[in-house]
């Protein structure tokens, strides 16, 4: 079999939109313009790097799955049959704490004057569980639901923050940038880590990227099956095993096409759009509400910063930066949810293969909905701490994917098309970078 050849740049875009989207509502919204707001821009190298670290991470994933046309979940069952067992257990425990959708519901809450958060929060779950499963092509809706509010929600900041923001304030921003490996004295680590890992999409999340490789048909992928809707699509059975191509040098020079320009597009909107997100963000909230006598708990310096945004602007100002954050976050929720069930889905069909792949999705993502609205329910913690918590769990699944990710790529794929030194070495870098933050953070903890 042969690779399909690369198309144009134009027609990739797409995948890196969701992936994007995973992460601004988390990192990139809550979590470093929270920690830039009390604790000040010194840190902001820290978002810089996380984001480099997943691209690279993001990638290797890619790599795979445009060799395969398959998952790499598929790949790790080769290697080692009780490793879906592990992600099965390490998505469902970081992602059931409905952190993102309960920040969503307060900015919107505000918005609307509704302060029954926790009603709210159970109805956008819902009404996400409803989104996810009526649209036809699953890959498709999420896709297009992420790209625009993408497209539209970061040229609102972006105006907002250059209108706001002082020279000296960019000045800091720069600095910070620069200012690689200090922190202040007093910012606890577990925060810090919790940011660095929401800088981009996080945790088992990054695996993800091979299902939307696979569905947007890059590579082997073309030849794999999609999910379809459960209640107007057809929900038929789809081999998640992919194939491989034959070594030829015209293959092999194909596939260094594909991944030119699957490096290009990751580049510009994944790398590009989250650095200048987190920036643009973080840098908002240093210039309104730095210094002031921001709430220290919860989510609530969020709605201080549109209250400081009203005062300097227009009222409608202050009001349309909660609308976009509320909606931005609901996305973001949207997309964790397909992220997350998909790899539920497909873990638990590699235990028992003869499971219908997208029924096991639909019921995935209705349980967790399900634990969500017990969790609003019972009142557990606040938004940010809900947050915080999963962001730990995820960094910790994080330092343990990337090393199945890089073991996998150098002992499945041939030789012609293994990670580079280059790519060995940022890969090996990140690891130990996480798994140095993981060690501290569960350290403190015991």
């Amino acid at each position: 079999m042969d690779l399909p050849i690369a198309p144009r740049f134009r027609n990739l875009i797409g995948p890196s939109f969701i992936l994007l989207g995973l992460g601004l509502g988390s990192g990139e919204l809550i979590l470093w313009p929270y920690l830039t707001s009390n604790w000040g821009l010194g840190l902001i190298w820290g978002a810089v790097l996380g984001v480099t670290f997943q691209f690279f991470i993001n990638m290797e994933i890619e790599r795979y799955a445009l060799a395969r046309g398959e998952s790499v979940f598929v790949g790790f069952a080769k290697l080692f049959k009780l490793l879906p067992l592990w992600f099965i257990f390490s998505t469902f425990i970081c992602w059931i704490w409905p952190g993102i959708i309960a920040t969503s519901a307060r900015l919107l809450g505000e918005v609307i004057g509704f302060s029954n958060y926790n009603l709210l929060g159970i109805c956008l779950l819902v009404f996400i569980g409803l989104i996810l499963t009526i649209g036809k092509n699953l890959y498709k809706t999420v896709e297009k639901i992420s790209s625009l509010l993408i497209i539209i929600g970061v040229p609102a900041i972006f105006i907002l923050t250059a209108y706001l923001t002082k020279r000296s304030d960019v000045v800091d921003l720069f600095s910070g940038i620069i200012n690689f490996g200090k922190l202040p004295e007093n910012l606890p680590i577990a925060s810090f880590l919790a940011a660095f890992a929401f800088a981009g999409a996080g945790g088992n999340l990054n695996l993800a990227q091979s299902f939307y490789v696979k569905e947007k048909g890059y590579g082997m992928g073309k030849f794999g099956g999609k999910i379809t809707s459960l209640l107007s699509g057809e929900v038929k059975d789809i081999k998640i095993e992919g194939s491989h191509f034959a070594i030829t040098d015209e293959n092999i020079k194909n596939f260094k096409n594909w991944w030119k320009v699957t490096n290009l597009e990751h580049l510009l909107v994944f790398w590009f759009g989250g650095v200048t997100s987190i920036l643009l963000l973080s840098l908002l909230a240093y210039s309104t509400v730095y210094r002031l006598s921001t709430p220290q708990g919860g989510v609530e310096f969020m709605i201080f910063e549109s209250l400081k945004i009203a005062q300097s602007t227009f009222p409608f100002f202050g009001t349309l930066f909660l609308i976009i954050g509320g909606i931005m976050l609901f996305n973001t929720q949207l997309t964790v949810l397909d992220a997350t069930s998909r790899i539920l889905a497909e873990n638990i069909v590699l235990t028992k293969r003869k499971l219908n792949l997208a029924k096991i999705y639909y019921i995935s993502l209705w349980l967790q909905i399900i634990f969500g609205i017990i969790i609003f329910s019972l009142n557990i913690g606040q938004p940010l701490y809900l947050l915080t918590i999963s962001a730990i769990l995820n960094a910790i699944a994080m330092f343990i994917h990337i090393g199945l990710t890089f073991w996998l790529n150098m002992t499945e794929l041939d030789k012609k098309i293994r990670p580079s030194v280059f790519r060995m070495v940022a890969i090996a870098t990140a690891f130990l970078f996480f798994g140095y933050f993981s060690f501290k953070v569960v350290a403190g903890i015991f």
